[in-house]
């Protein structure tokens, strides 16, 4: 096709822009129980409620090409709709979402119980000028198609994915193409993992199911209007609101999926850089960890455990055997230790690997157009790339990962899959390059996951992966924020990151530790504070080139010292962060959330990034600057308490926390149940049987909860089975008298405690002399701390800390607990 003057080309776009307002109105309906189909001068319109709240608007319009979903997680809940018509519109919809469609010209608005929540500015737009090109690719009936809204003046819009751009994303404009952002810092509007979807201070979520090429454009080219434009794909979009934020995310994940459960182990710490060049050093590594008593759960192996170099091997996914000659003996060996093996993989094949036949043969790889398999060059080598989606293909990379989890490899992580290089033109099974260019991550995610179930329907899979698409979380998939630069400046947005993710279903996404690019020279405070924020973010994970180290235990002495405290807090967490993960595979509840979920009518704390709440219970805000004394922290409402100081607060204000290089503010919430463990040295050896549990009592919360889930760790969906269990405490206080009850509901699972030990920390307890009873019957409270060592059933109150300690054991029947009823 020969390329027209650019006026024409503007005028042909204008005038198909134009012709979609007159043209595309209202024929006829067809109402039916799941959906309302609406015949337009333009196509069809199916309108498709899949939850009380979400509801799917998929245009249809004649001679366009569509791609499936990628996006939407099954079939539509069955729900009564109502349906009303009128002289110029329909309604249709449900009692919590109604989208009224105005019959000539065509145009949608959707309303929460009566109150305009979103509204077209027009229909379907083909071929509009967006600042891309219009021409064909080669594909017939391939071009650009997308929509336009209108948007509120004050509204403030979150999401579109992993951006460096401020939590309010109003004014910009995102590309919509996942791609590398190498050493990126304090501003990116480009990088691994997009999300064509927002989420709106209106508290509702629209989310494009469209995996092409594209762009969002949030108020920026036109300062009212939402515009969302691609080169092909599904000319579909997804509505759903809420009334609160949360139950915002719990709507949108119940369309899109909900992420199971990890392994427990995916919660410990993590032994991994780029890379571990042999079988020697790797075990060294691990030794090293044991020595300097440093509890681990996993090492990663990168590219080196398939080649020696970084260029040229890509694609064995064998092992190299001169570097590492008896890999199963050095797998079975840290398994025995409670450590699992972690291999990266790649979906490029070179042409000088090893599999490059092996491909070819078995059709694994995508096409050129003349048929063949796809050559192109990049960093790593000449490659092809495997086409997750072709069944036959898929079925070959699958044999793979097999061949090697039968030699014990635990966890899988998946790089480069935006893909890093991928011809606009190479064809998928599913279509071009840049029609399914985003979803190949997901689709990649999918197929291990799928083949987990097939081959492995126990096992809960391990999928740490770079980039996906709308609804990845429900393959199990564990993003991580990429090659961020080893700076004060890659440190500073990471928080932004996590939560943005969150907010639409992505709450494992994580950074690598300490930073990954760059970094001559060692920055030993920049450092420390990175590794103290990861306590409390999703996946434990220091990661980095390896010029300098970016494990731990191969630091100085006061380096260590300062973070092997923060990493054996990690593992004392384990059953408050494994009761955040059981909230999110159940709700979508992300781990990490912003203040803004404390006071949604105050539209300012959106724009807030400089702490967040780990869970409900804590806190967090990490330095993310040289040489601080204090930190100023906004905190919400209520009471607070200095983690580390139990020093008191008062909330919804800002204060200033003072810090040392020992520590970054961590505050807890005034009724907080927090639910810990003794020391280990790996989740192998978690045990809930000896619980020690805190509370933080203060006089103006009255009434409190808390609960804390446990199951095997390792059983796929245990709590959809019902193979779990859930402690629940309760608190009621007035001035210094608390009462505490405890309960479970409970069903069998290997492991199950039939009792626990209980040591009971009430924080805040201003009063030295109590009267306890568990149950009715008293319990001593002891004169000095040595008395109350040597007690397995009593109580020792610190005065020095302000802390009422009590020991008792729980056959898990009802327990009343009073102290100064």
């Amino acid at each position: 096709m020969k390329t027209l003057p650019a006026f024409i080309l503007a005028l042909s776009c204008l005038l198909s822009f134009c012709l979609n307002a007159e043209q595309n109105s209202y024929i006829s309906h067809n109402l039916n129980p799941q959906s309302l189909t609406i015949s337009t001068h333009g196509g069809t319109v199916t309108l498709t409620p899949y939850t009380p709240s979400a509801m799917e608007v998929f245009y249809q319009p004649e001679g366009i090409r569509q791609l499936p979903s990628y996006a939407i997680a099954g079939a539509p809940e069955n729900i009564e709709s109502r349906f009303k018509e009128t002289a110029t519109t329909l309604q249709y919809g449900t009692p919590q979402l109604t989208a009224v469609i105005q019959k000539a010209p065509f145009a949608i608005s959707y309303y929460r119980q009566g109150t305009l929540l979103l509204a077209e500015e027009q229909g379907l737009v083909i071929d509009q000028i967006t600042g891309m090109s219009s021409q064909t690719t080669g594909i017939s009936n391939h071009r650009e198609r997308g929509f336009r809204f209108t948007l509120d003046k004050h509204e403030k819009l979150m999401g579109g994915g992993e951006r460096v751009l401020g939590m309010d994303r109003r004014g910009q404009r995102l590309p919509l193409y996942n791609r590398a952002a190498y050493g990126y810092t304090t501003h990116a509007d480009q990088m691994y993992f997009g999300i064509p979807a927002v989420m709106s201070s209106k508290k509702y979520i629209l989310l494009f199911d469209n995996s092409a090429k594209g762009f969002m454009d949030l108020g920026k080219t036109e300062k009212n209007i939402l515009q969302f434009a691609a080169n092909g794909g599904r000319t579909s979009y997804l509505v759903m609101t809420g009334t609160s934020y949360p139950e915002l995310i719990e709507n949108y994940v119940s369309v899109t999926g909900k992420q199971p459960l990890p392994p427990r182990w995916a919660l410990g710490n993590f032994a991994s850089r780029f890379g571990y060049h042999s079988e020697a050093e790797t075990r060294a590594t691990v030794d090293r960890f044991a020595e300097e008593d440093f509890p681990l759960d996993a090492v990663i192996l990168d590219l080196y455990w398939f080649g020696a170099d970084v260029t040229g091997h890509m694609g064995n996914l064998e092992w190299d055997r001169k570097a590492f000659p008896q890999p199963e003996k050095m797998i079975a060996d840290f398994q025995r230790r409670g450590v699992k093996t972690v291999l990266i993989t790649e979906p490029f094949i070179l042409s000088t690997s090893g599999k490059w036949q092996e491909a070819v043969d078995n059709n694994a790889l995508a096409l050129n157009h003349n048929g063949e398999p796809a050559r192109f060059d990049f960093f790593f080598g000449n490659t092809g790339l495997v086409d997750v989606f072709d069944p036959q293909a898929g079925d070959w990379f699958w044999r793979q990962y097999q061949r090697l989890m039968q030699q014990g490899v635990a966890g899988w992580w998946g790089d480069l899959g935006e893909p890093e290089v991928q011809p606009a033109d190479i064809v998928h099974a599913a279509g071009t390059g840049d029609e399914i260019h985003n979803v190949y991550g997901h689709q990649w995610a999918k197929l291990l996951y799928n083949k987990y179930r097939e081959f492995y329907p126990e096992t809960r899979p391990f999928l740490m992966m770079r980039s996906g698409f709308a609804g990845s979380q429900r393959y199990g998939m564990i993003p991580w924020t990429g090659d961020v630069s080893r700076s004060w400046g890659g440190l500073k947005p990471q928080v932004e990151l996590s939560l943005q993710m969150g907010l639409l279903g992505m709450a494992y996404t994580h950074s690598d530790l300490g930073g990954f690019a760059g970094g001559e020279t060692f920055d030993k405070e920049m450092y420390i504070r990175w590794l103290q924020y990861g306590v409390f973010q999703p996946v434990y994970r220091p990661h980095a080139q390896e010029d300098i180290a970016p494990e731990p235990v191969f630091h100085d002495t006061e380096t260590k010292n300062i973070l092997r405290e923060y990493v054996k807090l990690r593992y004392r967490m384990l059953p408050y962060n494994y009761t955040l993960a059981y909230h999110n595979s159940t709700t979508g509840m992300p781990l990490m959330r912003p203040l803004f979920f404390e006071d949604e009518s105050d539209p300012a704390l959106i724009e807030y990034k400089d702490a967040y709440l780990w869970g409900d219970a804590f806190l967090v805000a990490p330095v993310v600057d040289a040489d601080l004394k204090t930190v100023d922290v906004r905190l919400p409402k209520g009471v607070w308490f200095d983690f580390w100081s139990g020093q008191k607060y008062q909330g919804d204000q800002t204060v200033e926390i003072p810090v040392s290089l020992e520590t970054i503010p961590v505050l807890v919430r005034g009724g907080a149940f927090v639910p810990m463990v003794n020391d280990i040295r790996t989740t192998r050896d978690y045990d809930s049987t000896r619980l020690n549990l805190h509370y933080f009592a203060d006089s103006s919360v009255t009434h409190a909860r808390g609960e804390m889930y446990d199951d095997d760790g390792k059983t796929h969906r245990a709590n959809d089975k019902g193979h779990f269990e859930l402690l629940n405490f309760e608190a009621q206080q007035q001035n210094n008298s608390l009462a505490l009850h405890f309960s479970r509901t409970s069903s069998a699972y290997e492991g199950r405690p039939e009792q626990r030990s209980l040591r009971l920390s009430v924080h805040n307890w201003n009063k030295a002399r109590n009267r306890i009873a568990i149950n009715g019957k008293p319990l001593v409270q002891a004169e000095s701390a040595e008395d109350f060592a040597k007690t397995t059933r009593g109580a020792y109150y610190d005065k020095a800390k302000r802390e009422l300690l009590l020991k008792f054991s729980w056959n898990h029947q009802p327990l009343a607990l009073n102290i100064n009823p």
